[in-house]
């Protein structure tokens, strides 16, 4: 049983409306603005094919950087998401790469049967960019994607990424760019925290990263999970519990090869961290192959709960579905007993 996190005591500062989509940047943590708008723009100079598409969403996907500097290569197709699909699809199979952008949960669940028939099915050179992914809203299920990866990962001939941060979103933008066929990845945008620069990483497509060994525990983390790890291990260091961090932006494919290395050296609790329902994401795609593997070591998982969630500020969210730092913290002392 996972271990109940009781909130901080009464005293901190009211949380206002802005909260709900409020940078999910830590206080006087670096930041780079809309990563992915300006990535998409550089990789434009020298591939005149790139496209970029959304649904009304422009601003709200960072899209807008794109469309100021390319016009002529940018489609506004209104707040008809099955038409951006089938529209990205037929411009692919005249040799486009279109970048088509939305709320993830409209690519996920309202134009899901357009991206099966025209794009997945197709094998079509088209990348879906989604914004708010998970518990990154703070205005309910209508905006709360949090089963996207899960329906993602089931479509055959879909990538699937879920960036952790600034550095992440702009590496993993040219890298899908440069796969040819359909890929699904998960949006931050605006003020996108910058944590990865640290490390010395590079995003690669298909690879988990290992961020930072640890003796005690291994936590296999993806997208904004993966800075809330960091942060985690960092706190615990102080308590001498030495925890690791594998990053695994890439959900589809699945590096299998490089989590059964890590899971099966001996003595670690592993837990996998996800924004993402406990149902159908990275913690059962993990489960599942080192269960096939005959890898067996104890096991966690931190993830949003099997329920529509609820509104309100997200930090007070992310205390209360346990993937905030001090939840995934107390977790973790809580497990080690």
């Amino acid at each position: 049983m996972k271990p109940k996190f009781t909130p901080p005591a009464p005293g901190k500062p009211r949380l206002t409306t802005s909260a709900m989509i409020a940078s999910i940047a830590a206080e006087g943590e670096a930041t780079k603005p809309a990563p992915f708008g300006h990535a998409l723009v550089e990789l434009a100079r020298t591939r005149p094919e790139i496209v970029g598409m959304t649904a009304d969403l422009g601003k709200y996907t960072d899209l807008h950087v794109f469309a100021q500097a390319y016009p002529d290569r940018f489609y506004q197709m209104g707040m008809a998401e099955q038409l951006l699909f089938g529209a990205a699809g037929g411009l692919a199979s005249e040799g486009f790469t279109p970048f088509a952008t939305t709320y993830a949960v409209f690519a996920s669940r309202r134009a899901y049967d357009f991206i099966h028939q025209t794009i997945a099915e197709e094998d079509r050179d088209v990348k879906i960019v989604a914004a708010l992914p998970g518990l990154t809203s703070g205005y309910g299920p209508s905006h709360q994607a949090a089963e996207d990866l899960a329906l993602f990962r089931a479509m055959p001939n879909m990538v699937v990424v879920d960036p952790c941060d600034a550095l992440d979103t702009e590496q993993a933008t040219a890298a899908i760019a440069a796969h040819k066929g359909p890929a699904y990845m998960r949006l931050l945008r605006g003020n996108v925290p910058l944590v990865l620069d640290a490390y010395d990483y590079r995003f690669e497509l298909g690879k988990a990263k290992l961020i930072r060994d640890g003796r005690d525990v291994l936590v296999i983390a993806s997208g904004i999970l993966t800075m809330r790890a960091l942060e985690a291990a960092k706190r615990l260091d102080q308590e001498n519990v030495s925890v690791g961090v594998l990053h695994c932006p890439t959900i589809k494919p699945l590096d299998v090869e490089t989590i059964r290395r890590e899971a099966a050296k001996s003595g670690r609790l592993v837990i996998v961290a996800e924004n993402h329902t406990e149902i159908g994401g990275l913690g059962e795609a993990v489960a599942r192959d080192l269960m096939l593997s005959g890898i067996h070591p104890a096991f966690r998982h931190i993830a949003l709960p099997d329920e529509f969630l609820g509104a309100g500020a997200l930090p007070t969210l992310h205390d209360r579905y346990g993937i905030s730092t001090e939840a995934i913290t107390a977790s973790i002392k809580g497990w080690l007993g």
